[in-house]
């Protein structure tokens, strides 16, 4: 087969898709590129066929659970388009895709509007200063009302929304747009698969709407040039050139927000749309230099250009059993074609790039080359992974990658059966390379695996993906609290160990008195043995002994921390005296002296910072109070507010999901490790019993 075309730097728009869970996203790209003929057949996310919804795991789920690409051809024009889970527990894809698109393509329900995903992958936008445009989609739904959704998009999201079309008719009335910018009328046609209209006159009904609408739009195109906006003014008229290039032109500064309707399940709206994109958002060599390093750690600017050294950052691997791993690419300088030889500095390795190809959600399509500015796929690099930086071995660079989200949900995993057990390690890692969200590694101190993720059914899905990729199927517990113990009071008493075989034997005596320390302190041990009574050699070997008996303590079996070891006293035995029995002798005296010197429980303590909108504040407060934490303070963080508290670890077990649920999934929080205070007494009995069940 013949390898498709490749599209110069200009042909190309690189666009994210981004929106609430459920806003339409997957099936708006499945219709606009089976109208664009780049997909031959039309699906259906209900039935699991859409284009995008490539794993068993998001047919199963019925949603969008990692990033995929696709691409539409309008024009000569290739729109790269990036689809992203909405559900925010996949949302370290979303930051992916975000990373490398040149604009965004922001869907909102026209029955819902503006949702909790919306304003978050807003975010998303914000912080990469995208150009980008709505679609409001589902037109076509009971209850589907573009007004309303309007009206939140200009005060939740952008106060400089416009529409550039607007609908005629609603839910089981919607029959088609008008234009503003041509101020042409367009009725779909029933039963079209591709979204073909006709033009009809602009209906009565919408006829005050078109008029007012129209005004406000030429007056904010005016308003982004003094030359427009005399002509403007003095009744002239702007062509529909002058009228794209300068709504363009504010797109790209993100003056204006252009906003789009219709219902791609009836494929109406999606033509339009696709002009639209290649019309109004930018190529990658509009949109600006990427900031990269070079070999001697010096900045460097790249430029989307084919005669620029070459550069490429993978920004999504995957794999799959009979495939291997594929490695989806941004191209953001210089041009790659076939048995190209490119640097991987930071993993120090070379990588051939053969079988270069465009993604089209799971299919692949072989090209020659691909121009400065394009997305690409390949096969099995043997050294590359997501956030490494391919660029030319006579001009090495490296390109900032993907900044993740850190997981914050934590579940501790064992093997189903030993053959699980054996290949756990291996698989958990694997899941790692393809998303950096999901983490997970061996504990030895609470001898658990501890698995890390974005939500529970995060982790539920790549527990399910393990299965079906690698054959491993794992039982699932709550993470064990790394407890401690320390002493509250003074204690002394002896530690002697004395053994006698034939020949040498061994022994060793000392007394020793134990001392509690401040939180934090450690251990200390100290020697005020006087007149030789222990030989100055062996001291430091009652030291180590008392050390490693700490390790196991006298409550629960958890180290003990915080104390103070005095060896006073002792005695000797000139033949059988070695390091090893004063060692003994050291640990026997701990473990006689710290039963008396009141052991106690430590926990860990964690100080979390947790944001929330302030409508929400009463009730996460609530929680807080409900789980024995300590507010330290709160800080407004406009609109929102940062609560700052110290709370013991073992009352944040599946806290991240709770505030979801009392935040309507606005609220986020983030922790670390304060420090160890003592476990309230009510709770001592419990942590005793669980350690000696696990003992027994």
């Amino acid at each position: 087969m013949a390898a498709a075309k490749s599209f110069r730097t200009e042909q190309i728009r690189n666009v994210v898709v981004l929106g609430h869970g459920g806003s339409g996203k997957t099936t708006l790209i499945d219709a606009v590129c089976f109208a664009a003929g780049t997909s031959n057949r039309k699906g259906s996310v209900g039935a699991g066929t859409a284009l995008t919804m490539t794993t068993p795991e998001e047919t199963g789920h019925g949603m969008s659970m990692q990033l995929t690409v696709a691409h539409a051809i309008r024009e000569g024009t290739k729109v790269n388009l990036l689809d992203t889970p909405g559900y925010m527990d996949f949302v370290g894809d979303a930051t992916a895709a975000a990373r490398v698109a040149d604009a965004a393509l922001v869907t909102a329900s026209a029955t819902s509007g503006v949702e909790v995903g919306t304003e978050m992958v807003w975010q998303l936008c914000d912080d990469r200063a995208l150009p980008r445009m709505i679609f409001v989609s589902m037109m076509d739904k009971m209850h589907a009302n573009f007004g309303k959704v309007l009206n939140e998009v200009r005060e939740k999201l952008a106060p400089g929304a416009i529409p550039v079309q607007i609908p005629i008719g609603a839910a089981s009335t919607f029959k088609g747009v008008v234009n503003l910018l041509t101020n042409n009328a367009y009725a779909y046609k029933a039963g079209s698969t591709t979204g073909e209209y006709e033009e009809i006159p602009i209906p009565d009904e919408v006829a005050d709407d078109v008029e007012n609408w129209q005004t406000e739009l030429m007056e904010t195109l005016a308003t982004t040039d003094e030359e427009l906006l005399d002509r403007y003014l003095e009744g002239e008229e702007i062509s529909l050139e002058e009228q794209l290039a300068a709504l363009a032109g504010a797109v790209a500064e993100g003056e204006v927000v252009p906003v789009f309707c219709g219902a791609a399940e009836q494929s109406f709206g999606v033509r339009e749309l696709t002009e639209m994109m290649v019309a109004l958002l930018p190529h990658p060599g509009q949109a600006g230099e990427v900031e990269a390093t070079n070999g001697g750690g010096d900045p460097v600017q790249l430029r989307a250009a084919d005669d620029e050294s070459v550069s490429a950052l993978v920004f999504k691997t995957t794999a799959e059993p009979h495939v291997g791993e594929l490695s989806l690419f941004r191209v953001y300088s210089g041009m790659i074609v076939n048995g190209t030889e490119l640097r991987n500095v930071s993993r120090n390795a070379s990588e051939r790039i053969n079988h270069l190809a465009i993604p089209q959600a799971r299919e692949r399509v072989d090209v020659d080359g691909l121009h400065a500015g394009d997305i690409g796929v390949v096969a099995k690099l043997k050294s590359t992974h997501t956030n490494d930086t391919l660029s030319a071995p006579t001009n090495p660079v490296t390109i900032e990658g993907v900044v993740f989200p850190q997981p914050d949900i934590s579940i501790a995993v064992r093997g189903a059966a030993r053959s699980d057990e054996d290949k756990l390690g291996e698989a958990l890692g694997k899941l790692h390379e393809e998303d950096p969200t999901f983490a997970a590694g061996f504990n030895p101190e609470i001898r658990q695996t501890i698995a890390r993720g974005m939500g529970e059914l995060h982790l539920d899905v790549q527990f399910e993906r393990m299965k079906r990729k690698y054959g491993v199927s794992v039982e699932t517990e709550p993470p064990r609290i790394a407890y401690r113990e320390t002493i509250t009071a003074e204690a002394q008493g002896q530690g002697r160990f004395k053994k006698q075989t034939g020949g040498r034997g061994q022994f060793g005596d000392c007394w020793v008195r134990l001392r509690p320390r401040d939180r934090g302190e450690g251990y200390e041990f100290i020697s005020s043995i006087k007149g030789g009574v222990i030989p100055t050699k062996y001291v430091p070997s009652v030291g180590r002994g008392i050390e490693e008996a700490a390790a196991k303590g006298v409550v629960a079996g958890y180290p003990v921390v915080d104390f103070e070891a005095e060896c006073y006293d002792g005695s000797y035995h000139s033949v059988d005296s070695s390091d090893i029995a004063f060692k003994v002798a050291g640990s026997y005296a701990f473990r006689n002296v710290a039963e008396k010197a009141k052991p106690a429980l430590l926990e860990p303590i964690l100080e979390i910072t947790v944001t929330v909108p302030e409508e929400y504040l009463g009730d996460v407060m609530g929680d807080l109070n409900g789980r024995s934490a300590r507010v330290l303070g709160m800080e407004p963080l406009g609109g929102k507010t940062a609560i700052m508290a110290q709370v013991a670890e073992a009352e944040l077990y599946k806290y991240a999901s709770v505030l979801r649920s009392i935040t309507q999934g606005r609220g986020y929080h983030r922790r670390k490790l304060l420090g160890y205070d003592l476990v309230p007494p009510m709770r001592v009995e419990k942590i005793v019993a669980e350690a000696a069940e696990r003992e027994g």
